[in-house]
């Protein structure tokens, strides 16, 4: 064995000074180290350095009595220092985005210059030039958590207490006071602490308001608090033993972490519904958006479970994503209102759909990478349901740039035979091709107004719409006119003969009653019914006119002077040709004809 250097019971005398169980630290011992001055911290770390190279000179083991009480010091001194510099880090709301301007935020990688000649010959280790971790990513913004003097303090601490065997130790009381500065700083991002069960036991509108938090937060969780705490830890922990600085960074943030990704995990496998499916993408771009900041966060082999966590939850929302459109596609098909809506005019499922299938649009790049599969395909649509249409979307399938093309085609065929299934409630014919008409002429337009979701859906599939639309519109006017123009022809009103001559009166008479009957039945009905489009609704009067008008003009042309000679013609000439077309202004206004008059006499004083 050595002999012990000359000045090591002096350096045990000094470590003993500073220990309040002996006589001689009595004072000092109430006193911390390193709120002192500079020279008086260099003279105890050099005291604890001389006691070390002692102990390893004589071989005398590291449970000497006097190390363990500088070691006890050291760890006091280590927390008080993390707690007089530990606190909750203030972020401001939108001090992250996605990325930086280089200028903006300069990363400062190197603490203060160790004195090198203070550490101890066997260990080794000092600060890297640089360090393993790396803001790789332009969107991680690393803060100094700490001051750099006191981290300097720290690693001298950190290091002795490590050469000494009690890195546990020193990384536990490390944790102890950083964690909980994590989760305050958490706690003023609005991260809260909640169960998987509270989360899926939330009342939905209440969940929309916390996921547009959790998205902020997460943001500045992961390229602000969670980036600086990993840097803090390579700062004082870097090349201080085996993956000091990782033991440390995993003790300190798994919790948070775990805290942060929960509400997004709960939210990935909550119970599906048409409603959630925006906020769902929004979760998942920004989690996929955080990936590679994740990736360069937590590059170590330590940080795999959390990495595999984040992996996993991003997996999980794309197939949330992927049945509630699946979900959204059964409910188009079996909304089972069957109450007819009054006047013919919009079903509220046509607006909702559309509005809905609008906002797809807006997510279109997240969709395509995520409905990877063709509608048809899925289980619930593959036959052997009787509910289901026959719908052939193969047609449009060589020309589909993407399922979710197909998908949005798909969708609108289920609203279309929904809407047929509902127009057959109405007891008039007329009032179901009017319903059918106003509904499609709502998507058509729909379509062509959202050029995103024009250029998805594709002009062969427009066109097949528009032809629907204008087929309904004169599927209508067929069915309301047709009776009442057939009033208007000359047939059964001649005698054998064929000559005016031979009208007969009496026919005559009938033929303009029944025509003043129907016409006033369709004006009384049809002023109640709804066109909501202003140009479909003046579009449709004119072509009504063009047909009503003439008709009506060449018959009674013929015929006037045949009724106008017998007695009471007032009983059987009703209206002129403006009358019919002033009659015609009040189709599809959605009110009865007592409030037209009410408002056009009016209008008229």
């Amino acid at each position: 064995m050595g002999t012990p250097p000359r000045d090591s019971s002096a350096a045990e005398k000094l470590i003993l000074r500073w220990d309040p169980k002996s006589g001689s630290g009595e004072v000092r011992g109430k006193m911390m180290i390193f709120s002192l001055d500079r020279e008086e911290i260099d003279r105890y770390l050099d005291a604890v350095d001389e006691l070390q190279k002692s102990l390893h000179a004589t071989a005398i083991s590291s449970d000497s009595p006097t190390l363990q009480i500088a070691v006890s010091r050291l760890e006091e001194e280590f927390r008080s220092i993390l707690l007089s510099h530990t606190s909750s880090v203030l972020i401001e709301p939108d001090s992250v985005q996605s990325e930086f301007a280089p200028e903006d935020f300069e990363l400062k990688d190197e603490i203060p210059e160790i004195n090198l000649e203070k550490q101890f010959d066997h260990q080794g280790s000092n600060v890297s030039s640089s360090s393993s971790y790396r803001q790789s990513t332009r969107s991680i913004r690393e803060l100094d958590l700490i001051p750099n003097d006191a981290v300097y303090d720290l690693r001298c601490i950190a290091e002795r207490m490590i050469a000494a065997g009690y890195s546990r130790e020193c990384i536990q009381v490390y944790a102890s006071v950083r964690k909980p500065a994590v989760l305050a700083s958490m706690k003023e991002l609005e991260v809260e602490k909640l169960s998987i069960g509270d989360i899926q036991r939330m009342d939905w509108r209440n969940l929309e308001t916390k996921i547009r938090r959790w998205i902020r937060a997460a943001k500045n969780c992961i390229r602000v608090l969670f980036a600086s705490e990993r840097r803090l830890c390579e700062h004082i922990f870097e090349g201080l033993g085996s993956s000091a600085d990782d033991t440390c960074f995993m003790e300190t943030i798994k919790g948070p972490a775990m805290q942060l990704f929960n509400f997004a995990e709960a939210i990935s496998i909550s119970k599906r519904s048409p409603e959630k499916l925006f906020k769902i993408l929004d979760l998942h771009d920004t989690l996929s958006e955080l990936m590679p900041d994740i990736e360069t966060v937590f590059d170590q082999k330590s940080n795999e479970s959390i990495r595999v966590q984040a992996a996993e939850i991003l997996s999980r929302l794309a197939e949330a994503a992927r049945g509630i459109l699946s979900e959204f596609e059964n409910a188009v098909l079996r909304e089972p209102s069957k109450i007819p809506v009054p006047g013919g005019a919009l079903h509220p499922l046509t607006r909702y759909v559309m509005n809905y299938i609008g906002l797809i649009t807006e997510y279109k790049q997240t969709l395509v990478d995520v409905i990877v599969s063709r509608p048809w395909s899925e289980p619930r649509f593959s036959g052997g349901d009787p509910d289901m249409p026959e719908i052939n979307l193969l047609e449009f399938e060589d020309h589909a740039s993407s399922p979710l093309q197909l998908h949005l085609i798909w969708i609108i065929m289920l609203l279309q035979f929904n809407l047929e299934e509902k127009s057959q409630h109405y007891k008039d014919p007329s009032l179901s091709h009017l319903f059918m008409m106003n509904n499609v002429h709502y998507i058509v337009q729909k379509i062509k107004g959202m050029p995103e979701l024009r250029t998805m859906i594709g002009d062969d599939y427009l066109k097949k719409l528009t032809g629907k639309f204008r087929s309904s519109a004169t599927n209508y006017q067929r069915s309301t006119w047709v009776r009442v123009l057939h009033c208007l022809r000359d047939e059964g009103l001649h005698g054998s003969s064929g000559s005016f001559s031979g009208v007969s009166k009496t026919a005559l008479r009938e033929r303009f009653k029944s025509f003043n009957a129907m016409f006033d039945e369709v004006h009384r009905t049809q002023a109640t019914w709804i066109i909501p489009d202003t140009q479909l609704r003046e579009e449709l009067r004119i072509s009504m006119s063009e047909r009503l008008i003439p008709a009506y003009r060449s018959f009674f042309g013929r015929f006037r002077s045949h009724i106008e000679s017998g007695r009471h013609p007032e009983n059987y000439i009703k209206y002129s040709e403006e009358d019919l077309s002033d009659a015609l202004l009040d189709f599809f206004e959605g009110s009865p004809l007592s409030q037209h008059t009410r408002r056009r006499s009016q209008a008229g004083t």
